[in-house]
């Protein structure tokens, strides 16, 4: 885990400053897709991130149901496990590939870089931990789902604040990842991140 100051710490910020985002100011959001370097890589980062957002998004959306005794727990059991399981997998995937690939590649491209792909892989460590915080609900989740109805419910409340919880740190975590990620490709280009 890289060291870094408390403001930074993604449970407690709101974005990144601009001394972080050094080319945010440059390229605006709003101007990401009709820039000329915007090419195959970046619209594929940007891509799995929404893919992991929806995922997030529809494993909510199903417990919530689940909660509100719309869905039997045979039928979330059947659809929840393969969900779950592939959106941690998919998710933790990314960030291997990111932290061993890509990061990497973004600092040696710029120096300036230095310190937002710090807080990135510190963003990555704390992510982790709450990947394996739903993991453990999950699956205390799917034990209980036999067993008394108040027990599922609660078994079922103590996920869903697991998972709120990831999914809030996640979507600050893209969101201040593609504000370092898209400038840097349309700065120099995808060619140099191409391994």
């Amino acid at each position: 885990m890289t060291d870094c100051q408390p403001v930074l710490h993604l449970e407690n910020r709101s974005g990144l400053s601009d001394d972080i985002a050094v080319l945010r100011a440059r390229y605006p959001r709003s101007a990401w897709s009709g820039h000329r370097n915007y090419g195959e890589l970046a619209a594929f980062w940007r891509s799995v991130h929404d893919g992991l957002r929806r995922e997030g998004a529809a494993l909510a959306d199903l417990t919530a149901a689940f909660r509100a005794g719309q869905l039997e727990p045979g039928l979330f059991q059947r659809r929840f496990m393969p969900q779950l399981a592939h959106h941690l997998r998919h998710l933790e995937g990314h960030h291997r590939i990111e932290d061993d690939q890509y990061f990497p590649r973004f600092r040696r491209l710029d120096r300036r870089f230095a310190r937002g792909f710090d807080v990135l892989e510190n963003d990555h460590d704390v992510i982790h931990d709450e990947v394996l915080r739903v993991a453990d609900s999950g699956r205390a989740l799917l034990h209980e789902l036999s067993r008394h109805p108040d027990a599922r419910q609660r078994a079922a409340e103590r996920y869903a604040d697991d998972a709120e919880c990831l999914l809030h740190l996640l979507d600050r975590h893209l969101f201040d990842e593609e504000d370092l990620v898209i400038p840097a490709m349309l700065e120099h280009g995808e060619r140099p991140l191409i391994g």
